[in-house]
């Protein structure tokens, strides 16, 4: 540590000379004056205490004929967290100093903090127009944890992304759409429903329902959304975008999940099995022949393909199931029956494989929120998200889900 001092000599009144002294002089200088000033510098406390010495194999602590101990270490320390500004003294310096810090960490340093929101300066506007000083971030959207995926219900969250300075969300748009290759081009968009003008006024859909809560942060804001009404064994492509009250939008954020497969009835499964067996055994007359026809028709994809797995399991020895329906009701309908299968995955196919399949049905909560007063036609821009008045409740919903093994549940 250098410190400057003036030397007495009346030719060299006009310079001065640099001196070292060791950071413990320096320490204790700045102590002793801390402690006699009436005005101590806020949030900063020093501290001397020993703090161990450099070590013997140093030799950069021991110099040649000089073999006292280097000083003992001066811990500085922080007591208290306070901001930057609050340590400058001068009063005009300090407002100055606030206005930049606030302006740099809420503004990106090309606004002023008016209150709770950022006006940008002159050169702080974007390509369209708009606002860039307090750029609006991106939602992150993500499967709920607390609602596992089902064959027809799928639930999704994020947090909130309104900072405490600077813009104001209006709106969020969700879009979801059914997707048959995952490669296929952006053509169709699906279905796309505003969270204020359509999920929370309630005047979209009743499949789509959503839910705002408190989140694991201090401050935070959750919204969740249950959609109740898929098809089982899809892929689906959830997107979320937000939108402030400038007419600014945010980069994207999506979701793709594929629902469970479809429910299936083991039990009864088993008894169509033993029934078509019935219908081809021995000689099938016409009207038995419609009956099985009729009797795989009617039923879903997926049990007709559990049918034909406890089919070939208890009487393959006879024939298996396809070249019997082929036999019994002619390769025309026997096509029209096996193709059906073809639309489930290959997933789905090997679960319906399995030894023993079990339904269950499980309990689970879930928020639901309206909004008290309606928002004038034109106004999404121009209002704020968080200043719409919401009505919260719980319910409660039952979801039907099959367990897959190779042995029976008890």
């Amino acid at each position: 540590m250098e410190f400057a001092k003036h030397l007495k000599s009346t030719d060299l009144a006009s310079r001065r000379e640099l001196r070292s002294v060791p950071f413990i002089t320096y320490l204790s200088g700045l102590l002793k004056t801390q402690l006699l000033s009436d005005d101590p510098v806020a949030g900063v406390e020093i501290r001397c205490e020993e703090k161990g010495h450099c070590p013997s194999a140093c030799h950069l602590c021991r110099q040649p004929g000089h073999e006292t101990p280097s000083p003992s270490p001066t811990l500085l320390e922080v007591s208290r967290i306070v901001p930057l500004y609050s340590l400058v003294q001068d009063n005009v310096t300090k407002e100055a100093f606030k206005s930049a810090t606030m302006s740099s960490y809420w503004c990106a340093g090309k606004g002023d903090v008016i209150d709770n929101w950022c006006r940008c300066d002159l050169s702080a506007f974007g390509k369209d127009g708009l606002p860039n000083c307090s750029p609006l971030h991106q939602p992150v959207l993500r499967l709920a944890p607390h609602l596992e995926p089902s064959s027809t219900m799928v639930a999704l969250e994020w947090v909130d992304v309104e900072p405490i300075i600077g813009y104001k969300v209006s709106d969020y748009i969700i879009q979801h759409k059914r997707v048959e290759d995952p490669s296929e081009a952006e053509i169709y968009t699906g279905e796309v429903l505003s969270l204020v003008d359509d999920l929370l006024s309630g005047l979209g859909s009743a499949c789509v329902v959503a839910g705002k809560r408190s989140g694991d942060r201090p401050h935070s804001t959750l919204y969740t959304l249950v959609f109740k009404c898929l098809e089982p064994d899809s892929l689906y492509k959830f997107t979320l975008y937000a939108l402030d009250s400038r007419g600014s939008r945010s980069e994207s954020s999506y979701v793709s999940v594929r629902t469970s497969c479809p429910i299936v009835d083991d039990s009864k499964a088993e008894e169509i099995a033993d029934k078509v067996y019935n219908l081809y055994n021995g000689y099938t007359s016409g009207k038995e022949q419609q009956t099985a026809y009729n009797t795989l028709m009617e039923i879903s994809p997926p049990m007709l393909y559990r049918v034909q797995h406890h089919y070939n399991a208890h009487y393959e020895k006879f024939g298996d199931f396809v070249w019997r329906s082929e036999d019994e009701l002619g390769p025309r309908k026997a096509h029209l029956i096996l193709r059906r299968v073809e639309r489930l995955s290959r997933y789905c196919r090997s679960l319906l494989r399995s030894s023993h399949i079990q339904s269950r049905t499980d309990t689970v909560t879930y928020a639901t929120c309206r909004s008290e007063g309606a928002r004038p036609p034109g106004a999404a821009w121009r209002s704020y998200l968080h200043e719409t008045r919401l009505s919260c409740t719980e319910k409660l919903v039952t979801v039907q889900r099959n367990t897959y093994g190779i042995a029976k549940l008890r």
